[in-house]
């Protein structure tokens, strides 16, 4: 592929004048912030380590600041972008890249796999700065390990990065950052102060890697199951454990407590104290007793 020359796009000067010549105001609705930094954009470059066998999917382009810097250096990129308005600015601006394919539309409503189609063989990537709106949902999509993506990098608020990146004990560990460890590791990259973007948000972002592994990192007989447990447990923080999830499993206290005494989990604590692997024991004990309520059922 033909060598591109970028053209310098993450600078407040550029930026403004983009959307001057387009007549492009940002909308709140979008969550539309755009980044302004070079520092902030080589930083995401570097952590999502691409090559030219890379097919790396760009939800949120915006104005395609991030979009040039990847089309330059992965082998296929699509980028998707829900404004409309933005459409002929991503057309322009990434013209000279034939390897580029623009979708408009909604990335919670059209299947990862058709964002993915069309691209060649290789690794999978999800290299994004996320609409602040959407991030959490999106991020929770991706995670789908049908779609065989190998690496995230994105921007979010500092907010969803520390729950993304949480331990157990701690105030942001929850329903997220289990999701997110259950399939693979996350770090934060770097935060990203609110000089970074323009229109500069009302919140602190940061970027988070997120490197997704071939298998669960925890053993549990079924994936779907596990995540109904979390679900319960979480879904009262201030219960104890043994409440929530009698509450939310639909299953007798005794069963749970039970259950409990068998993996070596107190049913007293409550579900953020439980690491994954308490978690993934508990779903193992509750497993048979899960089973048995699922088969018993009534069917409509």
């Amino acid at each position: 592929m033909t060598e591109v020359p970028e053209r310098p796009l993450a600078t407040p000067q550029t930026t403004r004048a983009l959307l001057r010549r387009f007549g492009i105001r940002p909308l709140k609705r979008f969550g539309q912030h755009f980044l302004v930094s070079e520092r902030a954009l080589n930083r995401i470059i570097e952590a999502a380590a691409l090559s030219r066998d890379d097919s790396v999917l760009e939800i949120g382009a915006g104005l395609g600041t991030l979009s040039q810097a990847l089309a330059a250096r992965a082998g296929y990129v699509t980028v998707v972008e829900l404004d409309r308005r933005l459409l002929s600015v991503l057309a322009e601006i990434l013209s000279a890249y034939p390897n580029v394919r623009i979708v408009a539309g909604d990335a919670l409503e059209i299947p990862v796999e058709e964002l993915f189609g069309g691209a060649p063989a290789g690794p999978r990537k999800v290299v994004a700065n996320l609409p602040y709106n959407i991030a959490s949902p999106v991020l929770i999509r991706l995670l789908d390990p049908a779609v065989r993506i190998s690496r995230l990098v994105v921007t979010v608020q500092r907010e969803v990065a520390d729950r993304i990146t949480a331990s157990p004990g701690t105030a942001s560990y929850g329903r997220l950052s289990i999701a997110v460890q259950f399939r693979g590791a996350a770090r934060v990259v770097c935060r990203l102060p609110r000089g970074a973007f323009l229109p500069a948000p009302d919140v602190e972002s940061a970027v988070v890697e997120i490197v997704l592994f071939g298998r669960p990192t925890v053993t549990v007989p079924d994936a779907a199951e596990f995540f109904r447990i979390v679900a319960a447990g979480f879904g009262q923080r201030r219960k104890m454990l043994l409440g929530a999830l009698a509450h939310g499993l639909g299953l007798p206290a005794a069963t749970i407590e039970a259950a409990c005494n068998a993996c070596g989990v107190d049913p007293r604590v409550r579900a953020e104290q439980l690491d994954l692997e308490a978690l993934g024991a508990l779903a193992c004990a509750l497993h048979p007793a899960l089973s048995r309520s699922a088969t018993n059922a009534p069917h409509s």
